[in-house]
């Protein structure tokens, strides 16, 4: 029981490191000159990186995935605590429901945010506000971060659904 238990701890704060990479990191969208991601362009010719503000067109889009994914690393550390709370005060045979809702919303949040950024890149990549042409440009690691730290979100939630406190 002490192996699953330390097995579901580490998977879920490789979770939450997913997260926090992907959302931070700058990496979304690459090229062999530039790097791009939810908050800034960067021209690594000359290490310039410009701030994405209300100026671009897609603005509305690109917070919208600033929104989601801040909001899924916020849904996953909290269910991480909720789960550590959960698992000394619920009773035996119990489930870890609240843990698993939480973790779901961080999965559905994860989810939305990449979709919406599969879905906008053209329009994102297109806009003549950059500085640098940044159309020629293919994902980066964070993006697929992200995706994978939705597999895990999902994996981590339904595996606190099925799973029962023990002794």
């Amino acid at each position: 029981m002490l192996i699953l238990l330390a097995f579901i701890i580490v998977f879920h704060i490789t979770s939450a490191a997913l997260l926090f990479i992907s959302t931070i990191d700058n990496a979304w969208w690459v090229g062999d000159s530039f790097s791009a991601d939810v908050w800034r362009v960067c021209d690594m010719n000359t290490s310039i990186c410009t701030a994405i503000t209300d100026q671009f067109t897609e603005y509305q889009s690109i917070q919208a995935v600033q929104a989601t994914m801040i909001l899924s690393t916020i849904f996953c550390c909290v269910s991480f605590l909720v789960f550590i709370l959960q698992l000394f005060r619920l009773k035996q045979g119990e489930r870890f429901v609240l843990t698993s809702i939480i973790q779901l919303l961080s999965c559905l949040c994860v989810m939305i945010a990449a979709s919406i950024y599969t879905d906008r890149h053209e329009e994102l990549h297109m806009s003549n506000e950059y500085s640098i042409e940044v159309s020629k440009g293919q994902y980066g690691y964070s993006f697929v971060l992200a995706w994978i730290a939705f597999a895990f979100t999902l994996i981590s939630g339904v595996m606190y659904l099925v799973l029962r406190k023990r002794k």
